[in-house]
């Protein structure tokens, strides 16, 4: 690995790094969307984040739908957030969350008022953010203060051969230095779960792995499935790519985690790691625009996604970093594609070699480097639900 790992990144307020410095528009609840879009088409250098939940949802489900809306406006990506809900309620509730990480932020409600006074007043205060925003400037920052999420998608055989073990070959080179990792996607590690438990820290964290992903199939799989989960698990995209058993798909995976390093405990979607660095597993859907936005809202500020087939998910909030070691890919989907890494596959390039581009590829993105995702306009930003709302 290069011995130059400085970047330049954005200090936030509760001293974590931020590489992009979004002004998020964020609505509480799916009712609120069209205000919120309205203030960022009003007010340039803002993102909106639509959604379709956030009305009468309950217990868990409700504990994870804050989870993530509150962890998306408090990601260290976003400089500054608006937040717009129906009632004040929950608005004050997300923007109290939010507020714990000293970023500015505001709250406002339709309720009584109606859209055209919320956008105006929103929009008043996004136009301030933005320009307190746009003064920030980066400064020195070191590589290993950044948190790396990862997720595959569209998996194919040249996966698990060279794009996943870049990946892992990421972890086991950054994860000793400090940086934050996690891995996730619970039903496609299925055929490799005693593997990942194998790879747990201590066997404690081994059980609760095993606990949750046996939590998944008991509560979640069989209870909905049809004869089995073909066409999703694979899906048809991996099944061309020659993976025609979840297994094969699952052994892939697991080659994100690397050779050397173990998880040190177990997350709930969209729950922010608090043992410190290393490497995470998240309970997590394996759909790449649900997966990412959980992780985001964790706190993960870029994404390192292997692609096989080509998946072209983005995110608005974080970049994702994509790779692949599929040659026709490059070939037809070149412009999806921020590291080849199909020299693994022709032996042409080694793992370690592999490795070392994405890691390189992740200081560029970090010192501000546009993504391929990002410069498509690719901003996935889809929430997870856990049941039906009452």
């Amino acid at each position: 690995m290069a011995a130059d790992t400085s970047i330049r990144a954005y200090r936030r307020e509760n001293g974590r790094v931020g590489i992009r410095n979004h002004v998020a528009i964020l609505p509480v609840d799916d009712i609120s969307n069209a205000a919120c879009e309205a203030v960022s088409n009003n007010i340039k250098g803002t993102i909106a984040l639509p959604h379709a939940y956030g009305r009468l949802q309950f217990g868990e489900d409700l504990d994870l739908h804050f989870r993530t809306i509150i962890g998306t406006g408090a990601n260290p990506n976003v400089a500054a957030c608006i937040v717009i809900g129906i009632e004040p309620g929950w608005t004050q509730k997300v923007v109290d969350g939010i507020a714990t990480t000293g970023k500015p932020v505001a709250g406002f409600w339709i309720e009584q008022k109606g859209d055209i006074q919320t956008i105006a007043e929103a929009s008043r205060t996004a136009k301030e953010y933005v320009h307190w925003a746009t003064e920030l400037e980066r400064e020195d920052c070191d590589l290993h203060e950044l948190w790396v999420s990862s997720k595959c998608g569209e998996s194919d055989t040249t996966t698990g051969l060279a794009s996943c073990p870049a990946v892992g070959n990421l972890y086991d080179k950054l994860i000793p230095g400090g940086i934050y990792g996690v891995f996730g996607e619970t039903t496609e590690l299925t055929g490799a779960e005693h593997l990942c438990k194998a790879r747990a820290a201590t066997p404690e964290v081994g059980e609760k792995f095993m606990a949750t992903w046996q939590a998944y199939q008991d509560e979640v799989v069989e209870p909905y499935k049809t004869s089995d989960l073909s066409e999703s698990q694979p899906t048809k995209g991996n099944i061309e790519g020659g993976l025609t058993t979840i297994e094969e798909k699952a052994l892939g995976n697991l080659e994100k985690i690397g050779k050397k390093v173990s998880y040190i405990d177990v997350l709930k979607p969209a729950e922010a790691p608090e043992k410190g660095a290393g490497l995470y597993f998240m309970d997590s859907s394996s759909a790449a625009a649900e997966c990412v936005t959980l992780m985001a809202a964790a706190g993960f500020v870029v994404h390192a996604f292997p692609t096989g087939q080509g998946n072209i998910i983005g995110n608005p909030i974080i970049p994702v970093v994509k790779l692949t070691g599929n040659p026709r890919t490059v070939r037809t989907m070149g412009e999806h594609i921020d590291v080849d890494v199909s020299g693994v596959v022709r032996r042409e390039m080694t793992i370690d070699e592999a490795g070392d581009a994405l890691i390189d590829m992740t200081r560029r993105t970090a010192n501000g480097r546009l993504t391929a995702a990002e410069a498509l306009g690719h901003r996935e930003f889809v929430m997870t639900k856990l049941y039906r709302s009452a």
